[in-house]
């Protein structure tokens, strides 16, 4: 399978487009926010939010996107007056997004007091990502061993049969790229679901929260040629591979399966740190090249 992903991608101008596990709920608000950043009652909107965690969270959600485009660089002290004036919240709002913000570990919490951004190394991601293959081994070790609700693998049947559809063309538009991103994010998570664990469920959530470390946190294009899905295309296979060896009940080999799969990533990982022209992906600036 190495070699295949290998031959897929020789000679091929690559592009590598990071994106960030951000929660569903969170990024839908933030999009609302970008569109009606007037309205005081987005949040409210869905009945969840008071006007104040309404206020608390744009401000978490505004914070998020100055790091991860690079606004706020790796290893910056954050002055939280400036961030203040900078984005028109009172220091409440500010305090309580800086906190957060530092669960998420976008954040150093400095030991005289205040917050720097974090820098990443590259064995840091490498291992978050080893760690969420691991668990989803686990996961779907357990789902072929212990019988999966067939609800679920219909559910996971019809997710894949989807992505089929949209790997069907020949090239990505932006469009398709963006599907392909959303549904495989729905079958690792219904992956997730087959297991029947909910300890392992509230696992791989934390670990898939950590930066970088989510099923497309880097996902590779390679533009302006037919070979453009071969990589999405052998995660794919992957895919359907996992839910045979589910289905069939064959526990070692969909866990063997789905820790290769994480391989992808680690290759994508590194890719993205040697890269000269990458720098202005999402994110990508907090990661420091290994020594």
């Amino acid at each position: 399978m190495t070699n295949q992903v290998d031959k897929s991608s020789e000679n091929v101008a690559t592009k590598i487009v990071a994106i960030q596990a951000v929660n569903t709920l969170a990024r839908s608000q933030f999009d609302a926010i970008k569109n009606n950043y007037n309205e005081p009652q987005i949040a409210q909107q869905s009945g969840q939010y008071s006007g104040q965690q309404s206020v608390q969270l744009r401000a978490q959600l505004q914070l998020r996107e100055m790091i991860l485009a690079g606004e706020l660089p790796a290893g910056l002290r954050i002055a939280e007056l400036t961030i203040v004036e900078k984005l028109g919240f009172s220091r409440t709002p500010i305090r309580a997004a800086l906190v957060k913000l530092e669960q998420e570990g976008l954040l150093d919490a400095l030991p005289n007091g205040g917050y720097a951004v974090k820098t990443f190394s590259e064995r840091d991601v490498a291992e978050a990502i080893e760690l969420r293959g691991t668990l989803e081994g686990l996961s779907a070790r357990l789902a072929a061993e212990r019988g999966a609700a067939p609800v679920v693998l219909n559910e996971a049947r019809q997710c894949l049969q989807a992505i089929d559809a949209v790997l069907s063309k020949s090239t990505l538009d932006d469009d398709a790229f963006a599907n392909y991103v959303k549904l495989n994010e729905q079958f690792h998570a219904l992956l997730s679901e087959l297991s029947g664990s909910s300890v392992i469920a509230k696992e791989l959530e934390r670990v898939c929260g950590l930066p970088f470390a989510s099923p497309s946190g880097f996902v590779i294009v390679q533009a302006n040629t037919p070979k453009a899905r071969d990589m999405l295309v052998v995660a794919q296979d992957q895919h359907w591979q996992v839910l045979d060896a589910i289905e069939r009940r064959e526990g070692s080999r969909a866990e063997s399966l789905m820790r290769e799969h994480s391989r992808i990533a680690q290759r994508n990982l590194r890719e993205v740190v040697l890269s000269q022209t990458l720098n202005k992906l999402p994110g990508v600036s907090l990661i420091r090249k290994r020594s």
